[in-house]
């Protein structure tokens, strides 16, 4: 199956209106960038929230409305990912209730601790990310493993090992994050040459932050990779260019899809990619 996964990450942590007033911040904001960029092509969404401030939060109640929102629109059945990770020096019960509360098929596993753009340190214990596998796996939600480095392709090994992950597994390179490794097609082979070794078998996508971003998309795509786009991590279209919003960087990824003669993955394509069950 040559098919392309697209992942639109709408909103992340850190954008805000000043950076570009496109950036959706609300839930209603948020579940509509979404049914559009599905509308586009989009097979998942990556969902971080802000409170009524505009700040990361992981309240459970601005997760609800939001999930509610976007599952509102019947014809829609883009996967829902939802982040566990929605800020620095969040308590754990507070950045596992959202997934486990609602059980989206997707969340995230941020596979080791770093140094966030060289400001704070994005932590996550190891008892944390035991606790956090078995959480997900009891209630049924494929982790998403992102890595900013590959030693948290080595970390996402040993755990499959000791079972608190299970294959196939499923990665998301996050590249060009200061603190973790540069947006390269050097180092995206070594991401997934590393993957391989570690965990045979398994899928992946990649992104990368600010200007690595189109050498990224162009090199995921030509290594068979899936790809993820969006404000989260990236709030210009291009130098001096503003994004009008999601939808357009989703557009770009299809055109870059589709010029390497692939075709992009629907949500029930995608599903059966990332071994997820059918929609009821």
């Amino acid at each position: 199956m040559n098919k392309r996964i697209i992942t639109v990450a709408p909103t992340g942590a850190w954008p805000t209106k000043k950076e570009n007033p496109n950036v959706p911040l609300r839930p209603a904001e948020i579940a509509d960038e979404v049914y559009g960029c599905w509308k586009e092509g989009a097979a998942v969404c990556h969902i971080h929230v802000r409170d009524d401030d505009s700040r990361p939060t992981m309240d459970l109640g601005k997760f609800e409305e939001t999930v509610r929102l976007i599952r509102a629109r019947k014809d829609c059945d883009i996967i829902v990912n939802l982040t566990t990770s929605g800020g620095i020096n969040l308590k754990e019960d507070d950045r596992c209730r959202p997934f486990f509360e609602l059980r989206p098929e997707m969340a995230t596993f941020d596979c080791g601790s770093m140094n966030w753009q060289h400001s704070a340190v994005f932590e996550n214990h190891p008892l944390f990310l035991e606790r956090i596998g078995a959480m997900m796996q009891d209630s049924g939600v494929k982790p998403e493993i992102e890595t900013f480095d590959p030693g948290m392709i080595y970390n996402a090994g040993y755990y499959l090992r000791k079972g608190v992950l299970k294959a196939p597994l499923h990665f998301q390179f996050c590249m060009g994050v200061p603190g973790g490794i540069k947006a390269s097609a050097k180092n995206l082979v070594f991401m997934k040459d590393t993957m391989d070794e570690v965990a045979p078998g398994s899928t992946w996508s990649a992104f990368g932050v600010g200007a690595g971003a189109m050498e990224i998309l162009y090199s995921g795509v030509a290594m068979g990779g899936h790809v993820r786009v969006g404000m989260e991590d990236n709030v210009m279209y291009r130098k001096g260019q503003p994004a009008d919003g999601n939808r357009q960087f989703v557009a770009r990824a299809r055109r870059v899809i589709e010029e390497f003669g692939c075709d992009i993955a629907t949500p029930a394509e995608a599903r059966q990619i990332l071994g997820l069950s059918p929609r009821a």
